[in-house]
């Protein structure tokens, strides 16, 4: 059989939007059900192939962050499986009026939510995200052509082949859900496919993320790297405050949500950054600090030129110490990515000025920036944070997903 051409996929997937979008939401829920089956049954031939995966990347000296963001075992296979299954248990937002109204004239507009079409998804690495990604695409009326990474491959060909399956026996088109495979021109392809691609979202790492902006004809939506930044407030409880980093840091460090910059307010450092450099260094993790921070301890490196500007996505930690609020602001403002950034205080005051002031997709007030994220937020699984200010921005979940449009209906009337 001759291998499909990327246009070939994308005009499959044109026409299995359509027998999607007016699928009711019965047929796509059943759909999930059958795809998270089908996932399950198939988990032996999946993780042999991620077995795969993980060998070649090992044995090419990846990182161990990034190995584990590609390796999958039995309870990641099963969460897939749950994300689809609370996918399907969760309000369609296709058909959604968002508001409605009646004209002077008598004529009944309305708002209504609809789905994009066919999506493409260019993503690095992590395989959950095929699922994940294929799941939301199909639950909100999309076609999805999935364009993983080659470090994945092999993963990725037996999730598909599983979730495809699924699909096929709901009774919908297989063509909802296609890997595209190839070269780099194969990602040139999709980044021109205007016409025949909705919208394309990234999702990796900087480098991905900026190159499919700049070179896309195809309208996209930006997720962003994850430069998360706590603020310990002179006013914070530090036991709180020593948890929040623990567990932001060192939960799981190669996700997008995990901490990367600590600033520490002067007035709190002396007493808080000898426990927290020490549970810190107890943790495995390496803190590189300014000479403020490598003060209170020996283990802290020397901060270097431009490391508070990007993601560890490992056990690494940027800490500097401030002398008052307005220097954390300006530090976040010079530094962030707009990701998630989180503040610890008991001073109210100061926690509605840093929500207030912080230009992110999510602030937070004592509380850890793991929580941001699809299905901690209640969402599902989710496509992505939107770091974007258009059209969507945080978890990119159902509603994020559609677009809308006008039903405006009348009884004859025409305009004077």
């Amino acid at each position: 059989m001759a291998v499909m051409t990327f246009h070939d996929q994308a005009v499959a997937a044109r026409e299995a939007s359509r027998a999607l979008a007016t699928a009711s939401r019965a047929r796509k829920d059943a759909a999930l059900h059958a795809m998270a089956e089908a996932l399950l049954a198939g988990s032996g031939a999946v993780l042999a192939a991620n077995a795969r995966d993980v060998a070649r990347a090992e044995a090419a000296g990846t990182p161990a962050s990034l190995v584990d963001r590609l390796r999958l075992d039995a309870g990641r296979v099963a969460a897939m499986a749950d994300g689809l299954i609370q996918l399907a248990g969760l309000a369609d937002p296709v058909g959604d009026v968002v508001r409605g109204w009646t004209t002077p004239a008598g004529v009944s507009i309305r708002q209504v939510r609809v789905p994009f079409g066919v999506v493409g998804i260019i993503y690095e690495a992590r395989p959950n995200v095929t699922a994940d990604a294929a799941g939301i695409a199909l639950k909100s009326g999309n076609a999805a052509l999935l364009r993983g990474s080659s470090s994945a491959i092999d993963s990725n060909r037996a999730i598909v082949a599983a979730l495809r399956a699924g699909v096929a026996s709901a009774g919908l088109p297989a063509a909802i859900v296609q890997l595209v495979e190839g070269g780099r021109e194969v990602t040139a392809e999709m980044m021109a496919a205007r016409g025949l691609v909705d919208v394309l979202i990234p999702r990796g790492g900087a480098g991905l993320i900026n190159a499919v902006v700049e070179g896309s004809v195809v309208p996209v939506i930006e997720t962003g790297t994850g430069n998360c930044h706590l603020f310990v407030d002179a006013s914070a409880d530090q036991a709180m405050a020593l948890a929040i980093l623990l567990n932001a840091k060192t939960q799981r460090p190669s996700v997008c949500n995990a901490l990367e910059t600590l600033l520490v307010h002067e007035a709190a450092a002396a007493t808080f950054l000898p426990r927290a450099l020490a549970a810190l260094s107890d943790a495995g993790v390496t803190v590189h600090g300014t000479p403020a921070v490598q003060a209170y301890s020996d283990s802290v490196i020397a901060a270097g030129e431009g490391e508070f500007d990007g993601e560890y996505l490992s056990l690494d930690i940027a800490c500097d110490v401030v002398p008052d609020m307005d220097a954390a602001l300006a530090h976040i403002r010079a530094h962030s990515t707009g990701h998630s950034e989180t503040i610890v205080t008991s001073d109210l005051a100061a926690a509605e000025r840093f929500a207030a002031e912080v230009d992110a997709a999510a602030v937070l007030v004592n509380a850890s920036s793991r929580f941001v994220d699809g299905g901690e937020f209640g969402f599902g699984a989710e496509i992505g944070i939107s770091t974007q200010k258009l059209h969507a921005r945080g978890p990119m979940a159902l509603p994020e997903m559609t677009s809308t449009k006008y039903i405006v209906t009348g009884r004859g009337q025409t305009r004077g």
